[in-house]
């Protein structure tokens, strides 16, 4: 079972909302295994418009869930977050069950963990991010990073057993980078 961390900024969260929230989240379980390590984190807010945002974000073992939604209603809001995380699991289970038929892979995993640190005043590095690299093809790798709505992602390439790096490029297509070793 999920855990969950609820925060409201310009709103105070009450039981109610928090309930709803909870009731809503909690029906993405059905698609995972084990949650039982993992914490929903719900950050809720008003703006001066009435405008409310509602971010979700569930790091998993071997995936990362992440969408925002924004609408004039904070229920409505919780709603739309929750259809868009369903629409992202259907997509990654069938993209990797897919991959891992055609491939043979046996476990496509990416944990990644997030750890905020003192930013070092020389080289004004303001957030820290550890990643476990986890095997996949460039295509799970582009998954991936537009799940996270990243602009680039590391991984290692299952076939190579090279670091590589794919990002977005202006012109909205995707580049690959490989990592190779100086001799």
């Amino acid at each position: 079972m999920l855990k969950y961390n609820v925060r409201g900024e310009n709103i105070e969260v009450t039981s109610a909302l928090r309930e709803y929230v909870e009731k809503k989240i909690s029906k993405l379980e059905k698609f995972f295994e084990d949650t039982s390590n993992s914490t929903a984190h719900v950050n809720m807010k008003v703006y001066s418009d009435k405008n409310a945002k509602v971010e979700v974000t569930i790091p998993l073992p071997y995936l990362v869930l992440r969408a925002e939604e924004t609408s004039p209603d904070m229920y409505a809001s919780v709603d739309l977050v929750t259809d868009k995380l369903e629409r992202q699991i259907r997509k990654y289970k069938t993209k990797v069950n897919r991959k891992s038929r055609e491939k043979g892979f046996k476990n496509l995993d990416f944990v990644p963990s997030e750890t905020e640190e003192a930013p070092e005043k020389s080289f004004d590095i303001v957030r820290t991010k550890q990643v476990s690299i986890k095997p996949m093809d460039s295509e799970e790798a582009i998954l991936q990073m537009d799940m996270l709505g990243h602009d680039f992602f590391i991984y290692q390439d299952a076939e190579s057993d090279g670091i590589n790096i794919v990002y977005r490029r202006r012109d909205g297509r995707y580049g690959l980078i490989e990592a190779s070793d100086i001799e």
